[in-house]
């Protein structure tokens, strides 16, 4: 194995163990190296174990070697004689019957040397030597040969003579070598590629000539050594030959230095200084070099670096060097540092020399990327402008490194004059008699298909054709990169044209050339029609066209698969300074697979009309299925500058396709932005208040602080002291929880009875208050508190007696929906509105509704509510504190500096197209922010996902493992690490813990993530790499917050977007810890064209709007069927009391509000009304008439359960009166309430897995659709299976979750249809959910832990098949029925389950003069051990109670007459209305079917009943 420039790259990466922490083991294959110690050194091999060195005398074939030199002086004399003794020694080899190979030094000399041999042979009349007529195969092979374009190859076959190249067409070269292998070709004259390349043995092997010219030299130099060796190991064919025969012709005076080469060969020297700028730029791409001290260890790592140290001399170092500096560790330094000034120098990236750091720039990582060269992006940093025409980009290519080696010959001359005049539609600057100008033909060649007769120029034109699409591409990305829009377009259309070979001025239907008639293609340029023309035209107006009538229906077909989107956009501002555009795009093209592949890439362009600068561009992936749906959304902020430009420029245009492009405009004449007015208040340095100003001791006693911090201080008269409404706003870490404390402790002093409700935005708060206030306010107060989570729903007496309830705002929506029948909502004194800035995120409207609902109430009641709202640094606080009812006196909006902590900023960009190599290369520079800002205090990093905590994690113990200190994050000793690994259940979590470095995210079981936390608070671990939702969640600050990249993958659009500002804040505002910290340190890590939008705006936060109007009809149904809305002026003035109100007249571009005049806003609102209304009332879920509107069965199902009216309307639409088991889980998959559920990178391939063992067939072309997931989770759950990942573990509790409400839902609308068989259907599927089993599939005794398969036989073989069953049977008759089974374990399960016995009893009553029947029903728990009612569902991931439905139906009829649902602890006593009018009770039963248990219905004969009624 040589070392070769190229290739010590590639070694370079497999050798560095130490970073990388992962051992690749190397195989170096060589012929007899001379230094083989030093390559071995290299390569990291033990001289012991791992070298295997043999020399020339372990050859299998013997090789005879010839020396020969020429002295002749003259150089024509001395050619013809190197020909004529080449000649002599392969004729030589041929009498004797064998093959012989010619090896010389230009692909030209290959032909000249063949020829001339032939020509030899005539002369001496040895042609007979070199007939192949003999051969069996010749007739055969011959017809091969002729299909060559190569005239020489045809022509030298006759003679048994052939040559071989790499100009040569590989086709040409691969048939080349099989007509030498086989034996039909007696001599190969060749170049040494084939030494090296091909295993193509001869008997004789001839080097003529020892000079080759080197081009990048400008002249001649002796072949080295390395090919001399390798050329003679060509001589001698293992299986046919005894020995082989090298023989080197050179001229006299290089005879002496081959002969010593051969006896002491020289060492190999390393080339790797010649592309050292090239590979150091990859480096800094790939994240590997940041500085110049990790440089210099990369070159330490290097052959250059042993060979420096041995034969200092030929690299340049003097002997003086040498001595001054033995370890040439200055010479590397030098090297590294002057390789990155040039590279600094070609933008390539930016060198610091002060610290000696790295930065990689757009430019350098595209260099890397296209593979192009140092020199290259030289030529193209001066030659590359805003604006060039074709002859410039094509003549600037032309100039590239790349084709450096291209020559211009003279018998190339007449065909490229020629081809110039036909082929090439662009004009050639310089002629074909200049190199760049030969270059610019061939690439023009290239684009226009053209045909090549000079076999040298067909040679040159491959390889520049293997290098132009890349090179084309590369300088596509520089302009893009550089926000040209013009040039970025100009130059896509090239690449495009290079990939097609089809100019952009032709037609674009010439893309599918290989499906229409170039006749017709031909006739559509001519007659100038273009696609928007073809498009409107009919197939036989197209026939017409181009006087072909059958031609029009093709042309017709294929402007169908030509790609086609159309786009439109909304604007909305939201800042002077920033718009936000939400883009739609619609395809309007078939799809083809042969076409279209799997998915279609558009570049999305926002330009400026004025100056041709791109303020917005990103790739959007069209796949097949998205072309088959909807229309697709994209949203994206532009800023927009004064004075304004009349509009911007919207372009989408296909990646792959000419011509395929949509334009959008967007106008700035009547666009209205909203007026600056950001207010804060100043922060007075007033004396800190001491904890005693509380008054009371026991209330100071809650506080472990003796003083109140600054922003405390100013606000503690108001929250204290007064009643008024007050909104906070200030950055985290300010104590604004504490400030909410003050609030809640005056309602205790002044109002008692009242309670406070604290609304959080996310579950991992509503715990954080739980744990805190436990320890605190309900231990030392007495107060009683409740939690409202999806996890938690406390029962009403728990809601009376609570003084404090913490929420979600989903959870406080719900239960405030029905206000006028819930006393405890009119009882509430105090709202906290935590986080109130997440108003105008994806949950906002939420939170504006039960604050616009509960500021109505206070208004129905005449009872005061008072609002505290906290939130981070406001835009527009006074909007804010206007709809909360603040006035000017409870307004606090301080500056997102005044931090208790202050924190110091640093916002790096990192370039790369692609998120996960961009995150990879983001891990050095994180290790490195550690070690540079907090090398001992604690460090949170904030990542995207549970994937990216652990590979982030991961590499971080490789970097610490590469400075020589693994466990530098570790801090606590053995014996407790050890104790601590034990606890943990997650694997990867142990890994890092040993470490030092802890996970955190949502996939984590509850032990594993409070071992974590607790971990990190006592500083036992240093780092902690968690997801987002620990920012909200959980207050753990730390000295040092790492936002490791803004972005997240949204399972719903399948892309990567933006986190909001404010989550970033939030993860910003960890930083910091107020008792141990002078100042907080914050490092985000950003993609670098985002970087100066994160700049500007973590200072300048954008204004808080409402996103209500998009969500109004869930919440427009519940206050119809709370009674709220009963007209459309009801909705207008519930309309008035929300945040949307205030901002339409403030933003009203924001929300498409055009007339900001009272009629003009009275007419939008009523009209967003009417829309609503009409919606609802399209899905069933509300009834209008003229002048109001009522609630139907759908929409108070859909209230009740908090579902969506598209969920409900969905039900609506496909349950039936005998919906089967199959269909109900379809239906129940398909809720929107499953639209979120994530479908992550490669899941669909999961998906695909799942699909091969569930019991139900899923739509296979939807794989990716949470909806599809939802449904295989569903089974994966009743079938008990093991799944894929993690992930899935944590979606499956989701899915569940949901599920309850869902199927509820869905009873419900059965039972008021009257349905019985799909009520009792879904009541099954219900009950599976809870025990994760099939109805009917699986036996029910599966419900009882202790279950096996041999007990299961034992019970079937008895006819026992439901716990119910087992249940009836005496405890001491059990053993007799499970045979050796233990009694006891079977019985302790059995105590987990109720055994319920009803009593039926019937009775008339006469009701307003009518007889009716009255069906009391009293239902005991028999077995009084099961003192709980708690529910016994170990699959089910949520605490849930017991409860039953009694049904009242007919099983004949398949009628519901009734249906109740109940719970109860020891009995209950119940009654049920039998239906009037009916005049038989036969097949009419009382069936009472459980909610969680399979197998415990119970059916109870009515019209027994009666008859006992009437005897």
């Amino acid at each position: 194995m040589f070392i070769l420039c190229f290739s010590i790259t590639i070694l370079l990466r497999c050798i560095n163990v130490e970073s990388t922490q992962r051992m690749i083991r190397i195989v170096g294959l060589s012929a007899t190296l001379p230094n083989y110690l030093e390559v071995a050194q290299f390569l990291r091999v033990n001289p012991e174990m791992g070298l295997f060195f043999f020399d020339s005398s372990y050859r299998p074939i013997p090789l005879a070697q010839q020396y020969i030199g020429i002295s002749e002086p003259n150089f024509a004399a001395r050619n013809e004689l190197l020909s004529e003794i080449c000649y002599k020694k392969v004729v030589d080899s041929l009498r004797q019957g064998h093959q012989a190979m010619v090896f010389v030094h230009s692909r030209k000399d290959t032909v000249k040397t063949a020829q001339k041999l032939v020509d030899l042979a005539r002369r001496y009349e040895d042609l007979e030597v070199f007939n192949n007529d003999t051969h069996p195969q010749l007739s055969l092979i011959k017809k091969d040969v002729m299909k060559s374009r190569n005239k020489d190859l045809i022509e030298l076959f006759g003679l048994a003579v052939g040559v071989h190249h790499a100009g040569m067409l590989r086709s040409d070269r691969g048939l080349t070598e099989r007509l030498f292998s086989e034996g039909l070709l007696k001599v190969l004259v060749c170049t040494a590629t084939l030494a090296w390349g091909v295993n193509l043995p001869a008997h004789t092997v001839v080097i003529k000539g020892t000079q080759l010219y080197d081009p990048k030299a400008g002249g001649w130099r002796d072949l080295g050594m390395l090919d001399v060796m390798q050329i003679f190991g060509r001589a001698g064919r293992p299986q046919f030959d005894r020995s082989g025969e090298g023989i080197i012709i050179t001229s006299h005076d290089k005879l002496a230095y081959y002969l010593r080469l051969l006896t002491s060969q020289l060492p190999i020297e390393s080339q790797f200084i010649s592309s050292l700028k090239d590979n150091l730029n990859a480096e800094v791409a790939l994240g590997t070099v940041t500085n110049v001290k990790e440089a210099c260890a990369w070159l330490g790592y290097t052959y250059l670096s042993i060979r420096m140290k041995l034969n200092p001399l030929a690299y340049g170092i003097g002997w003086d060097e040498v001595i001054a500096d033995p370890s040439l560790s200055l010479k590397q330094r030098a090297l590294v540092t002057d390789a990155a000034r040039a590279l600094d120098k070609a933008k390539m990236m930016r060198f610091d020399e002060k610290s000696g750091n790295f930065y990689c720039t757009e430019l350098g990582r595209i260099a890397s990327h296209f593979y192009i060269q140092y020199s290259s992006v030289e030529t193209y940093n001066e030659m590359l402008r805003r604006h060039m025409n074709d002859s410039e980009v094509i003549e600037m290519v032309s100039h590239s490194s790349e084709f450096e080696n291209i020559v211009v010959r003279d018998e190339e001359q007449n065909e490229l004059e020629t081809l110039v005049q036909t082929l090439c539609p662009v004009e050639v600057k310089g002629g074909p008699s200049n190199k760049h100008g030969k270059i610019s033909i061939l690439i023009q060649l290239y684009i226009s298909r053209g045909w090549i007769d000079t076999f040298s120029l067909v040679s040159d034109a491959a390889y520049i054709s293997a290098s132009l699409a890349r090179i084309m591409r590369a300088l596509f990305e520089t302009c893009l990169r550089r926000g040209w829009c013009e040039m970025s377009l100009f130059m896509l259309e090239y690449c495009k044209a290079v990939d097609r070979q089809i100019w952009p001025h032709q037609h674009p239907l010439r893309q599918f050339d290989k499906e229409l008639p170039a006749e017709i293609l031909r006739k559509l340029e001519e007659r100038g029609a273009d696609l928007d023309r073809l498009q409107e035209m009919e197939e036989k107006d197209i026939g017409a066209l181009i006087r072909y009538t059958p031609g029009g229906r093709l042309v017709k077909q294929y402007l169908g698969y030509f790609p086609s989107i159309q786009l439109s956009a909304t604007v909305s501002p939201i800042t002077r300074t920033v718009l936000k555009i939400g883009l739609a795009i619609t395809p309007e093209f078939t799809w083809k697979d042969r076409f279209h592949g799997a998915a279609q890439r558009w570049w999305i362009i926002v330009q400026d009309s004025e100056s041709d600068h791109i303020y917005h561009s990103e790739l959007f992936t069209l796949t097949k299925r998205m072309a088959r749906g909807e229309t697709q959304k994209l949203s994206f902020t532009v800023p927009i500058f004064e004075p304004h430009p009349p509009q911007y420029y919207i372009r989408a245009v296909s990646d792959s396709w000419l011509h395929a492009e949509a334009f959008y405009c967007i106008s700035f004449n009547n666009l209205a932005l909203p007026q600056a007015r950001t207010s804060h208040t100043e922060l007075l340095d007033l004396k800190p208040l001491p904890v005693t100003a509380l008054g009371n001791n026991i209330y100071e006693a809650l506080y472990n602080f003796s003083h109140f911090n600054p922003i405390q201080t100013q606000i503690f008269h108001i929250l204290y002291h007064t009643e008024n409404n007050v909104l906070l706003g200030a950055p985290t870490g300010s104590g604004k929880t504490i400030s909410a404390e003050l609030a809640m402790l005056h309602l205790f002093n002044t109002q008692s009875d009242m309670k406070v409700v604290y609304i959080a935005p996310l579950k991992a708060i509503v715990r954080e208050r739980m744990n805190d206030w436990k320890d605190r306010l309900v231990s030392q107060l007495g107060k009683e508190m409740v939690e409202m989570t999806g996890d938690y729903t406390p029962d009403l007496m728990a809601l009376l007696s609570a003084d404090i309830i913490i929420s979600t705002p989903e959870k406080w929506d719900g239960i405030s929906r029905n206000w006028q029948s819930r006393n405890y909502v009119k009882k509430v004194g105090l709202m906290i509105l935590d986080e109130i800035h997440l108003l105008g995120a994806e949950r906002g409207p939420i939170l504006e509704v039960i604050v616009s609902r509960m500021r109505y109430i206070s208004s129905q009641t005449e009872r005061a509510v008072r609002f505290i709202g906290l939130s981070t640094a406001l835009a527009n606080a006074g909007d804010l504190a206007d709809w909360l009812g603040v006035g000017e006196i409870g307004l606090f909006n301080f500056k997102p500096s005044v931090r208790p902590v202050p924190l110091e900023v640093h916002i790096q960009g990192y370039p790369g197209k692609f998120y996960c190599p961009r995150m990879n290369s983001m891990n050095k520079p994180a290790y490195a922010a550690i070690c540079t800002h907090s090398p001992t205090k604690p460090v949170l990093i904030f990542v995207s996902s549970r994937r990216q905590t652990r590979l982030t994690a991961l590499d971080l113990i490789q970097f610490a493992a590469s400075d020589e200190t693994p466990r530098q994050f570790l801090g606590m000793p053995e014996e407790d690490l050890q104790m601590v690994l034990s606890q943990v259940t997650d694997q990867n979590l142990r890994q890092t813990l040993q470490f030092g470095i802890g996970l955190h995210h949502a996939g984590l079981n509850d032990k594993d993530r409070s071992l974590v936390e607790e971990l990190f608070a006592n500083n036992k671990i240093q780092v902690l790499v968690c997801t987002s939702t620990l920012a909200w969640g959980v207050n753990l600050p730390a000295h040092l917050v790492i936002i490791k990249g803004t972005e997240y993958y949204d399972g719903k659009t399948k892309r990567y977007v933006d986190f909001p500002i404010t989550d970033i804040l939030q993860m910003m505002g960890r930083a910091g810890r107020p008792q141990y910290d002078q100042h907080g340190k914050a490092v985000i890590l950003v993609h670098e064209p985002k970087k100066s939008f994160y700049k500007k705006f973590l200072y300048e936060p954008f204004p808080v709007e409402s996103s209500l109007r998009d969500q109004l009809h869930d919440h427009f149904n519940a206050e119809i069927v709370s009674g709220t809305i009963f007209h459309k002026e009801d909705a207008v003035h519930y309309l008035s009391w929300t945040y949307l109100f205030r901002r339409l007249a403030i933003n009203p571009a924001y929300y498409g509000l055009e007339d900001t005049e009272a009629e003009g806003l009275s007419s939008y609102l009523s009209r967003l009304v009417q829309n609503t209304f009409e919606d609802l009332e399209d899905s069933g879920c509300v009834k209008m008439t003229e002048d109001s509107v009522e609630p139907t069965m759908l929409g108070t199902i859909a209230s009740q359960y908090y579902l969506s009216y598209v969920t409900v309307s969905m039900f609506g639409s496909n349950i039936g009166p005998d919906t089967s088991l199959e269909v109900f889980l379809h239906i129940l998959s398909g809720a929107s309430e499953y639209d979120e559920l994530p479908v992550r990178h490669n899941e669909d391939n999961h998906n695909e897995a799942l699909t091969q063992r569930v019991r139900f067939a899923v739509d296979n072309n939807r794989l990716d659709d949470p909806h599809v997931k939802a449904n295989l989770l569903f089974q994966a759950h009743f079938s008990r299976l093991d799944l894929p990942i993690s992930d899935y573990v944590t979606d499956l509790k989701s899915v569940l979750d949901q599920s309850i409400r869902i199927i509820q839902a869905m009873i419900d609308i059965c039972a008021n249809s009257g349905w019985l068989s799909s009520s009792i259907t879904c009541m099954h599927l219900l009950q599976m959910v809870m025990q994760g089993l099939w109805f009917e599939q699986d036996s029910a005794l599966w419900m009882l832990p202790c279950m096996n398969n041999d007990l299961l036989g034992t019970l079937r073989a008895r006819g026992i098949s439901t716990v119910q069953q087992l249940l009836d049977i005496p405890k001491e008759n059990l053993q007799t029925v499970i045979g050796n089974f233990p009694v006891s374990r079977l019985h302790q399960d059995l105590q987990r389950f109720p055994r319920i016995q009803v009593k039926l009893r019937l009775q008339r009553r006469d009701i307003d003069g009518e007889n009716s029947l009255t069906l009391n029903i009293r239902m005991d728990k028999m077995n009084s051990w099961k003192n709980t009612s708690r529910a016994f569902a170990l699959r089910f991931p949520k605490i849930k109670d017991e409860a039953w439905w009694l049904v009242l139906g007919n099983t004949n009829t398949s009628e519901l007459y009734a249906l109740k649902r109940i719970s109860f602890s020891d009995r209950l006593n119940t009654h049920m209305e039998l239906p009037s009018g009916i005049t038989t009770f036969q097949g009419m039963k009382l069936v009472v079917v459980s909610d969680c248990y399979l197998g415990f219905e119970q059916e109870h004969s009515i019209e027994a009943l009666v008859e006992q009624l009437v005897i």
